[in-house]
């Protein structure tokens, strides 16, 4: 099992500045002119004003699955999100201030403005995701069979949450990739709530990473929300899946900070859930071990966080001053 080396330490505590810094950020721009001046007399939430309308799914918390994987991945390397997508982009290398623009909706944004937060779409970068719940895991088996029948060293990794571990693509696809041998790693977030059913109440096993063996390919399950853990797991799943091993699954058992979308009033969350979380917050917790290892002193802890501040400052600058798409655009690169 190997240790991420201090650079990769290093990358990761960055990586997840930025991503945290971002969903804040995102959360307080989404709420931008959705809540009316009397919105305790009971009137309604706004979902499609604002800069940002429509729904909006936020993964503070849940940063060390995106930099425990996405540390061992290459631009050859595809990646398949979900509809809470932001950290896997960041952590996978997409551009902030487009992945932004596409969010607001501009024309400099990924898909010129036409996908949303939840279908970021770059080829450079090998990145997608999906707004259905278990779409992740066929399109990373066609990645990874493609990466065989060319040659290539690539791998694919789809992630996707507890809940869609009970969707028929995530069974067909674990069966695929243990038939075919793919080089694919699936890995499941486990926030124990899919939407506002608790996992207890709609999977028949603690851990998903059982179901692995039902299919003849290797299953870990990452108990802590520990970026240093899960990059350990990533690591033997992407040597395996590069040295013609074959898939595995890896669940990580992460914690969701906001709700499942914005404006989620999270009635099934006992009301300390979440406060109880953010007391092992792991950005914080990584920090500490940088700093007890000598990895990082006051100065340097100082200036990656301005630099990770200022990454997002400016990818939101590039959001709000980009142009929307001429209404002549709508029809163009629609398949017919």
């Amino acid at each position: 099992m190997t240790k991420p080396p201090p650079d990769k330490l290093l990358w990761m505590y960055e990586t997840m500045l930025v991503i945290r810094r971002y969903e804040e950020t995102l959360a307080q721009v989404y709420l931008e002119g959705k809540l009316p001046p009397h919105i305790q007399q009971g009137l309604a939430f706004d979902i499609a004003s604002g800069p940002v309308p429509g729904e909006m799914h936020l993964a503070a918390g849940q940063e060390p699955v995106a930099v425990g994987v996405c540390a061992h991945l290459s631009d050859a390397d595809t990646v398949v999100g979900t509809h809470r997508p932001h950290h896997f982009a960041i952590a996978k290398g997409v551009p902030l201030d487009r992945m932004t623009a596409e969010i607001f909706g501009k024309v400099t944004g990924l898909g010129r403005g036409k996908g949303g937060h939840m279908h970021l779409f770059d080829p450079a970068h090998r990145f997608s995701c999906s707004g259905i719940v278990g779409a992740s895991l066929p399109p990373a088996c066609g990645a990874a069979l493609a990466a065989r029948l060319t040659g290539s060293q690539a791998i694919a990794v789809a992630f996707f949450g507890e809940g869609a571990a009970n969707q028929g693509t995530f069974h067909e696809s674990l069966n695929l990739a243990g038939l075919w041998h793919l080089p694919v790693v699936f890995v499941c977030e486990d926030n124990r709530w899919a939407i506002s059913v608790a996992k207890d109440k709609a999977t028949a096993i603690a851990s998903n990473a059982e179901r692995a063996k039902g299919y003849g390919i290797a299953g870990i399950a990452v108990d802590h929300n520990d970026p240093i853990a899960v990059y350990e797991a990533a690591d033997q799943a992407v040597q395996r899946a590069r040295g013609g091993g074959g898939a595995t699954l890896i669940e990580v058992k992460t914690d969701r900070y906001f709700g499942h979308f914005q404006g989620d009033a999270e009635v099934y969350r006992p009301k300390a859930e979440v406060s109880e979380l953010r007391q092992h917050d792991p950005i914080p917790a990584l920090a500490a071990s940088l700093h007890r290892r000598k990895l990082m002193d006051d100065a340097l802890e100082h200036s990656i966080r301005q630099r990770a501040e200022a990454r997002v400052a400016a990818a939101f600058e590039f959001a709000r001053g980009s142009l929307y798409p001429a209404a002549s655009e709508a029809t163009n690169h629609v398949f017919a």
